[in-house]
């Protein structure tokens, strides 16, 4: 007498949905820890002429304030041509901090994109910034495929883009509480906190910016930033 199949209806359905549920869950608490750096201040009002959000009053900055005040979370790894890089090499300048990964299809590329038109808009100004993109794909990210990914966005020699072994991204990602899951089945696709981070010439984090920001908010904030 054969076997009769007792499984509920839909359970095998339920099963393999898992693994993406709890994908999903975790990037998820990964993504609320890194907005646990930040207390939203309400200025997403509506953009001016200008472009940009309007000014935090008590800032004169478009980037949401972290709040409280603190030093930024230490880096320290290597670029993709073996050259070491740290924050702390940066005081005395505005710096971006992004987590990115060369295969992104979209935001990445966007966020990289809207970054270099900022500092062509900065004009002389842009010598007083330095762009930190890290990587959340220590598999995919080489030093062929991010000199080949800056050279397509025009940000070779404009951007430090640091890479390592699992170990050594993993401590940099869970300094600044960044999310970092591969997608199950999608070997190229990375979920991750998509967020730019402003550091003060202090070494002081003090702003953030959405995966959406505008690269006006960029430039009215670099200035500032530098001199802080």
């Amino acid at each position: 007498m054969s076997e009769q199949n007792t499984t509920p209806p839909g359970a095998a359905t339920a099963t393999r949905s898992w693994p993406r549920i709890v994908t999903a869950l975790a990037l998820l608490l990964g993504i609320l820890a890194g907005l646990a750096f930040v207390l939203f201040d309400g200025s997403s009002g509506s953009r001016g002429s200008g472009g940009g959000r309007p000014a935090n009053a008590a800032s004169g900055l478009f980037g949401t304030l972290a709040l409280p005040a603190r030093q930024a979370p230490a880096i320290d790894l290597r670029d993709y041509l073996g050259r070491p890089v740290t924050l702390a090499q940066y005081r005395g300048k505005a710096v971006l901090v992004t987590f990115i990964y060369t295969h992104c299809p979209d935001i990445c590329p966007l966020m990289v994109s809207n970054l270099r038109v900022a500092l062509h808009l900065l004009g002389a100004e842009a010598s007083h910034a330095q762009v930190i993109a890290v990587s959340v794909d220590q598999r995919g990210d080489t030093r062929a495929t991010v000199a080949r990914f800056l050279r397509a966005r025009g940000m070779l020699g404009r951007m430090r883009y640091l890479i390592g072994s699992t170990r050594e991204l993993a401590r940099t990602w869970s300094a600044w509480s960044v999310g970092s899951i591969r997608v199950a089945g999608h070997p190229d696709a990375i979920e991750h906190s998509a967020l730019v981070y402003g550091v003060s010439a202090s070494g002081t984090l003090t702003t953030l910016y959405p995966s959406s920001f505008e690269p006006s908010e960029i430039v009215h904030d670099v200035p500032r930033l530098a001199t802080r």
